[in-house]
């Protein structure tokens, strides 16, 4: 896991509340960029986990805004993760992101039945990330 809650980054104003965001991918280059275009926008504060295993051991130490998952991961898969969320108590309120290579019709619609509020296709542009993130915090 990453971050530094302890540097206010830039842009963030006075007061602002950070949105705390759980990112759950297994390839750290793609992780590290999230994180890094969250924390640019001095918005969010960006958490990372590198399988849905490690992302069910974060949970409870934080209180997320929101989820992004992939989908293809070892031990616990995004979709896994999606049901185990979506069907607790504690965190069934959390809107997810899935960003996955996965972009038949099929796939999307699979994690949106589950729960999903969005679905991006890798490769992706990452204002194309912070814009669907944006949507869905606002919608939520």
């Amino acid at each position: 896991m990453q971050g530094w809650p302890w540097k206010r980054p830039c842009g963030a104003s006075e007061g602002e509340k950070m949105k705390n965001v759980l990112i759950v991918e297994d390839s750290k280059a793609i992780r590290s960029m999230m994180r890094v275009s969250f924390e640019e926008t001095g918005r969010f504060f960006a958490v990372e986990a590198g399988n849905g295993f490690e992302a069910l051991k974060t949970l409870p130490t934080r209180r997320f805004d929101l989820i992004i998952t992939d989908i293809n991961m070892p031990d616990i898969n995004g979709l896994e993760l999606i049901s185990f969320v979506k069907s607790n108590a504690a965190y069934k309120e959390i809107p997810l992101i899935i960003v996955s290579t996965e972009k038949s019709e099929e796939d999307k619609k699979r994690g949106m039945a589950l729960g999903a509020s969005g679905y991006i296709v890798k490769p992706f542009k990452k204002e194309e990330l912070v814009a669907m993130v944006n949507k869905v915090l606002e919608g939520k």
